[in-house]
């Protein structure tokens, strides 16, 4: 009997995603053990159709043809595949919250999470990642806008909270989002609530 070939069947699941992805070992577990996936990523390294982040990360290699460059990939990319990896649920939390509404065009070498996970920190060139672990009420009981939200409500602080920053956030929800929110983040901190209550109720 003829021995499946695990490793093209990764490479050729590779080969219909952009340059730039980020992969892990989880994302080809349906396909061989973990074992034998970490041997292929390695023999496709190798080829240099991926290139190693760190052990067990890897992303698709490519050029940035207006520029001439190589594709780096992204960090919030590599954060979600880490995710993925140890199966936790993330949320952007403080400068990295603020960036990801819009609310802050400071581009940072520190990228932080929060996670029902572990603490961990994982650097990657002159980028470092962080996962902070919270409780789970804050990130796993919610749906992630409303986690997202919390996270950049703190990450302001109660005086930094304006007109504008409201306007601003009311912009990415529809009114079903809205009502989510409302329900979902009761249990929160008043100051933040009150804030949510704004950005979901008032005109």
């Amino acid at each position: 009997m003829k021995r499946p070939d695990y490793t093209n069947q990764i490479r050729k699941r590779i080969e219909a995603t952009n340059a730039g992805t980020v992969f892990v070992t989880a994302d080809f577990t349906d396909i061989a053990e973990k074992k034998t996936v970490n041997m292929a990523l390695l023999r496709l390294a190798e080829t240099e159709l991926l290139k190693k982040v760190m052990f067990g990360v890897y992303f698709k290699t490519g050029v940035y043809k207006l520029v001439n460059k190589p594709v780096e990939p992204s960090p919030v990319d590599i954060a979600k595949a880490l995710a993925r990896n140890f199966g936790w649920t993330i949320v952007p939390c403080g400068e990295t919250a603020l960036h990801a509404l819009g609310l802050s065009n400071e581009l940072s070498s520190e990228w932080v999470y929060v996670t029902d996970g572990e603490y961990k920190e994982y650097a990657y060139k002159d980028t470092v990642i962080k996962f902070k672990k919270v409780s789970t009420k804050e990130i796993s009981r919610v749906s992630y806008a409303t986690a997202v939200y919390i996270q950049a409500i703190k990450a302001l602080g109660k005086d930094n909270i304006t007109e504008q920053t409201i306007a601003h956030l009311k912009k990415f929800l529809n009114e079903n989002q809205k009502a989510r929110m409302l329900e979902e983040a009761k249990p929160i901190t008043s100051w933040v609530y009150e804030a949510i209550r704004k950005i979901c109720i008032e005109n």
